[in-house]
Formats: structure tokens, C-alpha cells, sequence
């Protein structure tokens, strides 16, 4: 898998006016939560809601902060749980974002690509089946 990057702007869900200058993020999809600087996510007001712990490539368990926060990229927004990453730590959009965004990721052409929302057929009753079992 080739190294994709992308910009990703934080947005305080409370108060809107409030967002990050666009963060350079690694995309990947092994990583399940998006990671952001503590600081940049501190200037706009976002809130450590949580701990966490979290298992690092070379095996280490570390814990850090959790919050909420509206993120954008590509054209792609969604809210979503942010880490408060320390310094040191890597700057990620997690799998989390990826699917909040509806987006496949092209890791060739280092781009996201746009997917159909899902939907329920409007005359079919979930969880009942016909009697005629159709």
C-alpha cells in the first residue's frame, strides 16, 4: 500500500466557527479512529470526553484523550470521535472517518471515490416474511 495523504479540517459541532487550518493526515485503514494534535483540537474548543487505550504498531499500549468533532476532507465531511494525539504521535484519518465520509479509498490514485447510500425498500416489512414465504 502506497503512503496517502490527505487535509482534513476539525470543526467544533458547537459552535462552527470554530475549525482547524487544514491538518495533514495520513489515510489508513488499519487505524480505527482518526489521530489530530492536541493543540489544534484545544484551540477550537473540542473537549476530552474520554481515556482510551490503544495498541501501536510496535505492540505498546498508550492512552490518550477522546473526543467529538466535525471533520472534513475532499469535499467529505461527517462527525466523528478524534484522538488528542500527544507530540510524537502520528496524524491519522482512521477507518472511522473513512466510513463516515460513504468514500472507497483508491490508494493508486490516492483519492476517494464517492459511494451510493444504502437503502431499504420502501414496500418490504422487515423481520416479517409472507406466508407464502416470498
Amino acid at each position: 500500500m502506497s503512503k496517502f495523504m490527505v487535509n482534513l479540517t476539525a470543526i467544533n459541532p458547537v459552535d462552527r466557527q470554530r475549525r482547524t487550518a487544514p491538518i495533514e493526515v495520513m489515510v489508513d485503514t488499519g487505524a480505527e479512529v482518526s489521530w489530530l494534535p492536541r493543540k489544534a483540537l484545544e484551540d477550537i474548543g473540542i473537549a476530552s470526553e474520554e481515556k482510551a487505550q490503544f495498541e501501536t504498531a510496535d505492540k505498546r499500549i498508550i492512552e490518550r484523550d477522546t473526543g467529538y468533532a466535525i471533520l472534513t476532507a475532499e469535499g467529505f465531511t461527517t462527525i466523528d470521535e478524534v484522538v488528542f494525539a500527544e507530540e510524537g504521535d502520528m496524524t491519522l484519518l482512521g477507518v472511522h472517518t473513512i466510513e463516515g465520509f460513504h468514500v472507497l479509498i483508491d490508494n493508486i490514485g490516492h483519492r476517494f471515490i464517492a459511494l451510493s447510500a444504502l437503502s431499504c425498500p420502501a414496500n418490504r416489512k422487515l423481520g416479517k416474511k409472507k406466508e407464502n414465504g416470498n
